[in-house]
């Protein structure tokens, strides 16, 4: 299942351009048909993915090819505001959003211009906050995909602090100085040191590196620490989530992937969020796992994937004809 493949390079069937939102703004984006040939009757459908926060999608682009190569016409795409889709603030270092609105907004434009122009089923894929805001975008019904796949998705985080009191700490620092301030030093998360950030991410040492070569040769792709208006606001976002009633009225089938030992995002919340979701399926991993299974080792890696086709191949099958 994992061929060789350059993950340093744009492959050649793959077309980076932008795509622009209703207010004129130009988000960055990358298609990759699926390759002509494959001896597919009819295309496989097609997928969207979206990356977390302070993310890139050329750190996925071994498994955007593996999802091309099955017969998908694979899309993935900035948020706005980080990558190379511009910034909020004037440091490029800082992730900030004035509120997840925005990028909700964002994902339900691009939804209804990308399923206008692609071939059926629709499915979304999204990792850490792009798989919050996935699950945000499809519980304000602003999006109908045929089947969604929430990769360690943004449900909580990782900390003994509970969340009322993150979301008060959050609103507090907001209030005493300016909201588009580094919330912490360095690393993925509060405490964590720049020289153990690998180790939050991933068990595999060469794809850990492939993130800092494209980090070196497309410096804009670079982002640190969130603001603290960014906290607060993912904060209430998770909160919105949590509500009564909200992950209920959820229909489409969605599968759960989680890391049981992940320390970024709080598995546990996952769980309970699998629970709550009508069609949902969770796929939970141990210690062999961490926060980005589509970037672990091979042997977990396949695992991830196979779980992935099975659930598509079950929830949003080829189209006939």
């Amino acid at each position: 299942m994992t061929d060789a493949f350059d993950r340093r390079s744009i492959p050649p069937a793959a077309h980076e351009g932008t795509w622009l939102a209703p207010d004129g703004y130009a988000i960055r984006r990358i298609d990759w048909p699926s390759p002509p040939g494959t001896g597919q009757a009819a295309p496989r459908g097609s997928l969207l993915f979206l990356p977390g926060r302070a993310d890139f999608y050329e750190k996925y682009l071994e498994t955007l090819a593996y999802w091309a190569d099955e017969g998908w016409h694979v899309t993935a795409a900035d948020w706005r505001g980080q990558a190379g889709s511009g910034r909020f603030t004037s440091d490029p270092l800082t992730g900030h959003v004035e509120d997840f609105s925005v990028w909700v907004e964002d994902l339900a434009a691009l939804w209804r211009d990308w399923t206008e122009t692609t071939p059926g089923p629709h499915v979304l894929v999204g990792h850490s906050m792009g798989g919050h805001l996935v699950l945000r975008t499809l519980a304000e019904r602003k999006i109908t995909p045929d089947a969604v796949v929430l990769s360690a998705p943004m449900l909580g985080f990782v900390t003994p602090i509970p969340a009322f009191v993150q979301h008060a700490v959050a609103r507090l620092m907001c209030r005493i100085g300016d909201s588009r301030r580094m919330a912490w030093a360095s690393s993925e998360k509060p405490g964590a040191s720049l020289a153990g950030r690998a180790a939050l991410l991933t068990h595999d040492v060469d794809r850990y590196a492939d993130e800092l070569w494209w980090k070196e040769h497309r410096p804009a792709l670079a982002m640190g620490p969130a603001s603290w208006g960014w906290v607060e606001r993912a904060a209430d976002s998770v909160a919105r989530l949590s509500a009564p009633g909200v992950l209920e009225a959820i229909e489409t089938p969605v599968l759960v992937l989680a890391a049981r030992y992940d320390g970024l995002v709080a598995w546990k919340a996952s769980e309970r969020a699998a629970r709550r979701l009508p069609r949902a399926q969770l796929a939970v991993w141990g210690r062999e796992g961490r926060h980005e299974l589509l970037r672990e080792v091979d042997a977990v890696r396949d695992r991830v994937l196979a779980t992935i086709d099975d659930f598509l191949d079950r929830m949003a099958p080829r189209l006939q004809g």
